[in-house]
């Protein structure tokens, strides 16, 4: 087989600049999940429909096969052969959050060589760049003997309807990787499990007290550190005394916050730090910490059992070591455990959502069982799971070791194999890994305000997918 010579970094490059014109464009569509625009071909919201066409539109326009499964995914094809090779990334984002960003969300801006917006590191950025890939491949005529598809996902960040929906109807690759996570390469993913609990927390006795909590809420997705939480408070108490104590835990826990009177009583707003669930430690949950602050105030019964519930199991307990589950082995690491979104009213439903990331030798069923018996004693019973096994590939598989050699050609390091507590859709496949985007020693800033990426990182990332689904495809 003659051999291909190929500049691979010279060749990404050479397109920088329309790639970041490319970039910016798909970055301004708003693609979060917005379930009230659910209807046919936008089972997810007309944003995240709008950004599935755009990456179709330009696969079109630049000489490939495209396919729209049913505005829940589709595919940009390129190749022959019996054989497939995918490359998995997806449209959606999470909510800008409740932390005001230097630079509105969807309107990217480049600042310090970084590209900032919603996207740009998860996963829209990446994804354009195993796009280009596909274009340098074609552009340059590279023989390929397999066929190629840049999968296109809608639902990542919630439910994964997509990718379930997309292989009902359509080919499951042979291997294949996904650009969203971490260099060199992963190729092991905790398990997911997603809880939720509900119930009306009812007087079961009498007990006296100064304050009535009528609401508590914090969080819109279960697989974010929550940012903000708010709690309304009524009664008889002291409202300048709750105000003062509120500052002074503000200046004691770092963070920020404010007490506003209301006609009966205070509204408590506390803001924290957002991250990925998969880190719960690295952020500040402000559901947790606003809850640590309600336990000193002297709560009627219904509140206080909805309180005390966080600080009996989940306040400074990231990895379940007060709901007794805490677990570490060797390959996959921790048990971890993230407070995602909490509602609570005083005269009607209350509802906690988790979201769980188990390693290896954890039975997820009898780990659900667990927690529902500690949360029954605060009458919230478990309503909905959503699960998503553990995934791992052996080091010796041909997709490890091919993208191993391309990570250690052209940035002449050792081709690290690491595993995660984060869901990508290498686990939606049956051979897959995550190759990249995020470098060693970059920050991480997906789900958190400020999302950035190095637009250099970009270019390195195209270069290393171009070599990648070429060497795959060959």
């Amino acid at each position: 087989m003659q051999q291909i010579l190929v500049r691979w970094y010279d060749e990404a490059l050479k397109r920088k600049s329309q790639f970041l014109s490319e970039l910016q464009q798909f970055l301004r569509i708003e693609s979060v999940y917005n379930n009230s625009e659910s209807r046919a071909m936008a089972p997810f919201g007309l944003g995240i429909a709008q950004a599935l066409e755009h990456m179709l539109m330009l696969g079109e326009r630049d000489g490939f096969i495209t396919k729209n499964v049913d505005g829940y995914a589709g595919h940009i094809e390129m190749g022959d052969g019996e054989e497939l090779i995918g490359v998995l990334g997806h449209v959606d984002v999470v909510s800008p959050g409740n932390t005001e960003w230097t630079s509105p969300p969807f309107a990217p801006e480049i600042r310090d060589g970084k590209l900032y917006a919603r996207g740009a590191i998860d996963d829209k950025g990446p994804m354009m760049a195993a796009y280009f890939a596909m274009k340098i491949i074609k552009e340059l005529n590279l023989p390929v003997h397999k066929r190629v598809r840049l999968i296109i996902g809608t639902d990542e960040e919630h439910q994964w309807r997509c990718v379930n929906h997309y292989f009902q109807h359509e080919e499951m690759p042979t291997m294949g990787f996904t650009p969203d996570a971490d260099f060199p390469i992963i190729i092991g993913e905790k398990g997911l499990l997603s809880l939720t609990f509900t119930g009306q927390i009812k007087e079961i006795h009498s007990k006296e007290s100064t304050w009535r909590l009528e609401e508590f809420s914090a969080g819109q997705e279960s697989n974010k550190v929550p940012d903000l939480a708010i709690a309304k408070i009524e009664g008889d108490g002291d409202v300048f005394i709750v105000k003062e104590l509120f500052q002074s835990f503000l200046l004691e826990h770092q963070t920020h916050g404010y007490a506003e009177e209301m006609d009966t009583g205070l509204q408590l707003v506390l803001h924290g730090v957002a991250h990925h669930a998969f880190e719960p430690n690295r952020g500040l949950n402000a559901a947790l910490l606003l809850s640590k602050f309600l336990q000193q105030l002297s709560l009627d019964f219904q509140g206080s059992q909805y309180i005390e519930m966080f600080n009996q199991y989940f306040t400074d307990s990231f990895f379940g070591e007060k709901l007794g589950i805490a677990v570490t082995e060797e390959v996959l690491g921790s048990f971890t455990i993230n407070v995602g979104i909490c509602r609570y009213r005083q005269d009607g439903e209350s509802s906690l959502t988790m979201n769980c990331r188990y390693p290896m030798g954890v039975n997820p069923d009898g780990l659900k069982e667990r927690i529902a018996e500690r949360l029954a004693s605060y009458q919230l019973k478990l309503t909905n799971v959503e699960h998503l096994p553990l995934h791992y590939v052996n080091q010796e598989h041909e997709l490890v070791q091919k993208l191993a050699h391309v990570y250690e050609e052209q940035m002449q390091q050792p081709a690290q194999l690491l595993t995660t507590g984060g869901a990508t859709y290498a686990r939606a496949i049956e051979v897959g890994v995550a190759f990249g985007p995020l470098f060693p020693g970059r920050l991480e800033t997906a789900h958190q305000h400020d999302e950035h990426v190095e637009i250099d990182d970009l270019i390195r990332a195209i270069a290393l997918y171009t070599q990648a689904i070429y060497e795959l495809a060959k």
